[in-house]
């Protein structure tokens, strides 16, 4: 990361810069450790240029002229919702930077990354990756700014960029570049996008299978039906054993974007997981890095998820298919760390993006390779899929035993529809993983909400919710208790959505203490609802909550027992006509009277954000503050 190592190991140049605007942690569960440590053992040598001052390019010619490529990343997120919330507020940490210090990346990252590689040495090539690259790939609508902006590949100008997880593309890049290849030669690869010359050749097809041209930018940009439609094609080719290439022309530019790499191997994920990370971040950091701390004990068994639901960029990232490591990799690892005089005792996850579907997979190769449904799990579990909870269980039995491990904690959401399907998973659950609370995600109590989510019914959460009791109960632990999660202004969810949902938290003595605000992310499904007000695939009309003030509204509804969210509580209840559920009844989400709390709070508010008002104006305040 510095020149001086690169004295330490005798090296006068470098192969490859990977850039980033994370903190450089050696540690599985970041990218950048991954990609260099693959790269490190077929003997390139990397430098890891992380959270550079971005003004100039000077910081780009620390390690001098790489060899073969600059490799490009904003980070384990996009850079926009890394900075800012939902309300488009400033975000006040950067789990990703030391001492949570915000403003250490651009907005935009990759952009700028791109560009100033280009500065500090024209003609070396420069590629993008990344979730931010990934899912801006293609014509995508921008939350922050509003409005459908062109590929990424256009503006960042670079040569390529690789989509998805990107262990297996960076070594063949690396590889095909060090035999003289030029970098346009590496358009034959998959999962990777690039922008064709006005004068180049548009392909007919790839690996003898056809090219599929989308909606043009300039009608995806102007035409919502437009923009529905090419999501809707975009979503039915991510299957890497059916996907088509796909083309988007900008004016006469058009960009490429070929299939999907395929799943690697157990032996390929295993080879990955068992490289030499420290488990650290780099020694020159001072101030300990917020989201190494979350993760730093965790151990990472599967990627993947088949759940696919609309709102979440990890399907479209990661794959719809499960890639597990061996239990003997997982085990490995969990001996090193119990080895570690570092390491507390306590590993605070063994899991994934989701807890439960280690191992599991469609059980008819020749079907999967043939599939086109968007989700394993919704409207209903397809009856290929292998559900087994027994690879897991066997596992979670063995990781406990592992000499230096005190305790081995399931962090990771679990998947409630397929927890169910055994008995045997959720009482090993909770008598052996759980530290009194469990997270899970209904998401929503409304079923047309949760059906453009493609999450269960509210049902679903329920019957879980039973046998959670159940089990906690024969296992001798009563006193476990689920955390569920919900999302606020989620496409299809308007007031009188938000108010049954806020009724069933009522009913059922929740108390949420935070509230996940709908992130309209670039390249989802749900994404592409809020932007168009269409369901892609069936293009029907979708209600959005768009005005910050009707998001605010159903924010405040989650939390609807909070003294300081009375008055948007009743406002939201006036403005849908249920005003029944005002009063003393035991039903009421709220008094007649608003709590001495409430009036404080909206005095201060007022207080803090003060400006004229007509006289007599609804909702005005004593004292001349407006609070409506």
């Amino acid at each position: 990361m510095t020149q001086a190592e690169m004295v330490q190991r005798g090296w006068d140049y470098v192969d490859v810069v990977i850039v980033t605007g994370d903190a450089y942690v050696d540690h599985p569960s970041f990218a950048m450790a991954i990609l260099g440590r693959v790269l490190e053992t077929q003997g390139y040598r990397v430098a890891i240029l992380s959270q550079p001052q971005w003004q100039n390019c000077e910081e780009w010619k620390r390690f001098g002229r790489p060899r073969l490529f600059f490799g490009i990343s904003a980070g384990n997120m996009d850079s926009m919702i890394n900075h800012y919330t939902a309300n488009k507020k400033v975000r006040n940490e950067d789990a990703y930077s030391p001492g949570g210090k915000i403003a250490l990346r651009p907005d935009r990252a990759t952009l700028a990354y791109c560009q100033r590689a280009r500065e500090a040495y024209p003609g070396v090539p420069v590629i993008a990756g990344g979730v931010e690259a990934s899912l801006r790939r293609l014509a995508h609508y921008d939350y922050w700014s509003d409005t459908v902006k062109r590929s990424i590949l256009l503006d960042s100008k670079a040569d390529l960029i690789v989509y998805g997880m990107g262990e297996k593309p960076i070594l063949e890049i690396a590889q095909r570049l060090s035999q003289g290849e030029s970098v346009k030669n590496l358009r034959n690869m998959r999962a990777v996008a690039y922008a064709l010359g006005a004068s180049e050749t548009v392909p007919t097809e790839f690996d003898e299978k056809s090219v599929v041209t989308l909606p043009s930018f300039e009608k995806v940009s102007t035409d919502r039906f437009q923009f529905a439609e090419a999501t809707r094609i975009i979503h039915t080719h991510t299957n890497p054993f059916n996907a088509a290439a796909l083309i988007q022309f900008h004016g006469k530019q058009a960009v490429v974007v070929n299939p999907p790499d395929f799943p690697i191997s157990q032996s390929q994920m295993d080879k990955i997981y068992d490289l030499p990370y420290t488990r650290q971040p780099h020694p020159s950091y001072r101030e300990p890095i917020p989201a190494y701390q979350m993760i730093k004990d965790s151990v990472t068994i599967m990627r993947g998820c088949f759940g696919g639901c609309t709102f979440c960029s990890i399907t479209a990232h990661q794959g719809k298919i499960i890639q597990s490591r061996s239990e003997n990799s997982i085990l490995k690892e969990l001996n090193q760390l119990g080895k570690s005089s570092q390491f507390s005792g306590v590993v605070s996850d063994i899991g994934g993006p989701t807890a439960n579907m280690y191992q599991m997979r469609c059980t008819r190769p020749d079907i999967e390779a043939k599939c086109r449904r968007q989700s394993c799990v919704d409207p209903t579990i397809c009856k290929l899929l292998g559900t087994d909870h027994g690879p897991l269980i066997e596992l979670m039995k063995k990781a406990r035993k592992v000499p230096g491990i005190r305790k081995v904690f399931v962090a990771s959401g679990v998947r409630m529809d397929l927890a169910q399907l055994s008995e045997d998973y959720m009482k090993e659950l909770a008598a052996h993983h759980i530290g009194g609370l469990l997270k899970v995600a209904p998401e929503h109590s409304d079923k047309r909400v949760l059906s453009l989510m493609k999450k269960p019914t509210i049902e679903n959460f329920e019957s879980f919710d039973e046998k959670f009791k159940k089990v906690t109960k024969e296992v001798g632990k009563p006193k476990q208790y689920l955390v569920p999660y919900f999302i606020a202004s989620h496409p299809g969810s308007d007031l009188n959505a938000m108010i049954d949902l806020a009724l069933f938290l009522k009913r059922n003595g929740y108390k949420p203490d935070q509230v996940q605000d709908f992130i309209p992310a670039p390249f989802d499904v749900a994404t592409c609802m809020y932007h168009t007000g269409l369901d892609p695939f069936t293009k029907k009309e979708v209600f959005i909550a768009k005005h910050l003030r009707d998001r605010k509204l159903q924010r405040a509804l989650l939390q609807f027992f909070k003294p300081e969210n009375y008055f948007e509580v009743r406002k939201a209840l006036e403005l849908a006509g249920r005003t029944d559920l005002i009063g003393s009844g035991c039903d009421a989400l709220i008094a007649d009277r608003a709590p001495k709390q409430a009036i404080h709070a909206r005095r201060e508010r007022a207080s803090r954000f003060p400006f004229p008002i007509k006289k007599g104006a609804e909702g005005a305040e004593p004292g001349g503050s407006f609070v409506g």
